[in-house]
């Protein structure tokens, strides 16, 4: 299952930083290794920090956005260590690691970390299923890239070594982020149509409304289904009386 676990770095600026999660992943049994318009790969430092695994830098995805990255992935867990203004499902490591390796038996997932200054901005939260925070010292809450890949690539490992007991959504066919978003830009526009929204004062609304699917988790069907009500509403498609 460890196969079907991408760990995707965004816009990351120190190649070296790279190269250090990919020693981590490497240490962890991970292999796929995304990395979202990184500002300098290939390098030698990458190469030089990753001590022996170069193969998973040689073997890299290098994608132009998060969305394309995140293509085909049926579970998200963005890092995040900020609050937010709307309530998000925040999870432990050792819960997001579960979480990971259960939905890795049905299909790709994601592990997603943001820019080493930032991290992730609000509507690349958005794209996640939960986020997990690493509790650190709050006098000193600063970690480092490949200390935060290494803290959680290590829980992955663990949790895949146990029988979790908690049961998942492994079943269901459940809808892909790539299809998620999809649905969330048709869902924006056709608001929009109807005039039960102004996109220029809207952007609350929608984050609420992601929030509440992403908490629902809908499968492929279920999402086909809400795609064709919103395309009736739109008149787009006829609707039988």
């Amino acid at each position: 299952m460890l196969k079907n676990i991408r760990i995707v770095l965004v816009d990351t600026s120190h190649p070296g930083n790279i190269g250090a999660a990919a020693r981590a992943m490497k240490n962890m049994s991970l292999r796929q290794l995304h990395l979202v318009t990184p500002q300098h790969y290939p390098h030698q430092e990458a190469t030089s920090r990753a001590s022996g695994a170069d193969d998973l830098l040689n073997n890299a995805r290098v994608a132009g956005s998060l969305d394309e990255a995140l293509t085909g992935c049926r579970l998200v867990v963005g890092t995040s260590a900020r609050t937010r203004s709307i309530d998000w499902p925040i999870v432990t490591p050792r819960e997001a690691a579960t979480k990971l390796v259960q939905e890795a038996r049905s299909g790709d997932v994601a592990l997603v970390f943001g820019r080493e200054r930032s991290g992730l901005t609000n509507s690349e939260l958005d794209r996640c299923t939960f986020l997990v925070h690493i509790p650190t010292n709050e006098d000193y809450s600063s970690l480092n890239l490949g200390a935060a890949v290494q803290i959680l690539a290590y829980e992955v490992y663990l949790a895949q070594q146990q029988d979790p007991t908690v049961k998942s959504d492994t079943q269901r066919d459940l809808a892909t982020a790539d299809m998620l978003q999809g649905f969330h830009e048709h869902l924006a526009q056709a608001l929009e149509d109807i005039g039960f929204t102004d996109p220029r004062q809207s952007q609350k609304l929608l984050r609420r409304l992601r929030s509440l699917f992403q908490r629902a988790r809908p499968d492929k069907d279920e999402i086909n289904i809400m795609r064709g009500i919103l395309s009736a509403m739109q008149g787009r498609k006829s609707m039988r009386r």
